[in-house]
């Protein structure tokens, strides 16, 4: 497992990313998800990389991945993972929190006709960026991402049941409301039209 991460660990944190605890406020973000995963399988490999990964290193470090969580909070390095995935054919398992709203999606790049996340939110679309930090988001909802994440990584990674590929799934918290959308590859999306 490999994690990147330029970021520390902030109070402020702690009551939405639960990977971490008081002690390990100031360390660096990878550093101490390294440790605390370590602790709970001592077996599994997790490479930590404190820094922000750039198109080009993106391009190297996807080689050697079977699966691709984003996590992030920006549309920036959305955009800049799903272009490294299209390119590397890697699936890539997205997910996004930010008030009582949540969303996770999944652009299994290996099949033809994968939609992939521009196809969704076009890099030169006018989509206001909002994050946590300054919006705010109910902590308990980035639990549930994360859950869903990573049940679709293991359902990707194992090969069986069905994937949230060309859907995205949407959980309004306020109203424990979830709404599937089906998700179409653009035939016109600069990202992934040359597949």
């Amino acid at each position: 497992m490999t994690l990147a991460d330029p970021d520390k660990v902030d109070l402020t944190n702690l009551q939405r990313q639960i990977l971490y605890r008081t002690d390990a406020v100031g360390t660096p973000k990878v550093e101490a998800a390294r440790v605390a995963l370590s602790a709970l399988n001592p077996e599994v490999m997790v490479f930590s990389l404190q820094k922000r990964i750039e198109a080009k290193a993106l391009q190297t470090l996807l080689a050697d991945v079977d699966v691709v969580l984003d996590c992030s909070d920006n549309f920036a390095t959305r955009h800049a993972l799903n272009r490294a995935c299209v390119q590397q054919k890697k699936p890539l398992v997205s997910g996004a929190a930010i008030r009582f709203d949540a969303q996770v999606a999944v652009f299994d790049l290996r099949k033809p006709d994968a939609p992939c996340y521009a196809c969704l939110f076009p890099e030169d679309g006018e989509i206001e960026e909002v994050q946590c930090s300054t919006m705010g988001v109910f902590a308990p909802l980035t639990g549930v991402v994360g859950a869903l994440q990573a049940m679709e990584a293991a359902k990707l990674l194992a090969e069986t049941g069905e994937t949230l590929n060309g859907r995205l799934l949407l959980l309004d918290a306020k109203q424990s409301a979830w709404r599937t959308v089906r998700v179409k590859r653009d035939p016109a999306c600069a990202i992934c039209s040359a597949r």
